[in-house]
């Protein structure tokens, strides 16, 4: 088996023909961010805007999560973001468990180069997908998950924040949890530099 690499990763991506959602879009969306945090953030798929540029998370969705980033003072270029599969579903639709089984190699592959500490799940579909089917993201929200000595926690999807305001302060507690298990592990300073405000 070849060595894993961020170029056999693009490749890899780049030539996927593992599901129907590659035929209909404009760009697939690998992810982006820094390649060497511990902090790694899991969505469930790429929307229009995302469809559009080639960028995860840079839609309304994606300008939520940049803010509450930086409510806990986390700037958002030193995190890695990607999502569950990386072409966008029609009409933004939630992915089916073919296409998110699809896309898995993918993730493994980009799990496998980041080595993250710590990985916030945004949303059901990311939580379901990686930690299993049994997880309800109302009730498992916000609890720490340790799997091979990787921390997780699955939080709202920042677009259903934007479906349902009355859902960001249980949202905050979540960023605050994350801050805190930062700080925990001694990432917070090492990593972002300064303490929280």
């Amino acid at each position: 088996m070849p060595e894993i690499t961020w170029a056999l990763f693009r490749q890899q991506v780049a030539a996927c023909a593992m599901c129907p959602l590659h035929e209909g879009i404009r760009n697939k969306v690998p992810g982006q961010g820094d390649l060497n945090s511990p902090l790694m953030f899991i969505g469930e798929g790429p929307g229009q805007v995302e469809d559009e540029e080639g960028l995860a998370f840079v839609g309304p969705a994606g300008q939520l999560l940049t803010r509450m980033l930086a409510a806990i003072s986390l700037p958002r270029d030193r995190v890695y973001i990607c999502n569950i599969v990386k072409c966008r579903p029609p009409n933004n639709r939630v992915p089916t468990e073919e296409e998110a089984a699809a896309c898995k190699l993918h993730l493994r592959m980009q799990t496998a180069l980041i080595r993250p500490k710590v990985i916030v799940l945004l949303g059901s579909t990311a939580a379901k997908n990686t930690l299993g089917p049994e997880i309800r993201i109302t009730r498992d929200r916000g609890r720490w998950f340790e799997r091979k000595g990787v921390w997780m926690m699955p939080t709202y999807h920042p677009s259903a924040l934007l479906r349902d305001p009355a859902k960001k302060r249980e949202a905050w507690e979540d960023m605050q949890r994350l801050r805190d298990k930062l700080m925990e592990l001694g990432l917070y300073n090492d990593i972002y530099g300064g303490s929280p405000e």
